[in-house]
């Protein structure tokens, strides 16, 4: 018999269904005394893992340079028994290459507008993303741990 925790585990392929699912992931970085900062970013996956793009100034982008590890967690459902989520703790890779940048900003506006494609935004969605991209950098979350749970599998 599965221990509690074994019940309630996420495969990998629930894992990847929850995350294509949810539009937004609460990022935790180390803030500069050493507290957690948590921010909520609409999100896209990379390859598998999370990325998003926020503004290169930002106080979650100062913690991520002076400490590369990071939280972050996906998580949805009201009630105790509909409880599911994902959480991953690792390392995030700060991407400053424009092309990058875009193709990331791109697919979280994308997906952030629930559009069928970039291309169905138009110019001003082009625009838009290319106007940001000058102000922002893109984060790949790579995971070192994950943990996950799906309340339903309790029922």
């Amino acid at each position: 018999m599965a221990s509690g925790r074994d019940a309630v585990r996420l495969t990998d392929d629930e894992v990847q269904e929850l995350l294509r699912e949810n539009l937004k992931v609460q990022v935790a970085s180390i803030g500069p005394d050493g507290s957690p900062h948590l921010t909520t970013l609409f999100y896209v996956l990379d390859e598998g893992r999370i990325a998003f793009w926020t503004y290169g100034a930002s106080q979650k982008i100062r913690n991520l340079e002076r400490d590369p590890r990071v939280s972050v967690l996906v998580e949805d459902g009201t009630d105790y028994f509909e409880l599911r989520g994902v959480s991953i703790t690792g390392r995030a890779e700060i991407v400053r290459d424009r092309d990058r940048i875009f193709e990331i900003g791109s697919a979280v506006a994308t997906r952030m507008l629930d559009a069928e494609s970039f291309e169905a935004l138009g110019d001003f969605g082009r625009q838009t993303v290319e106007k940001q991209a000058t102000k922002r950098v893109g984060v790949i979350v790579h995971a070192e741990h994950v943990a996950t749970w799906d309340h339903r599998k309790m029922t």
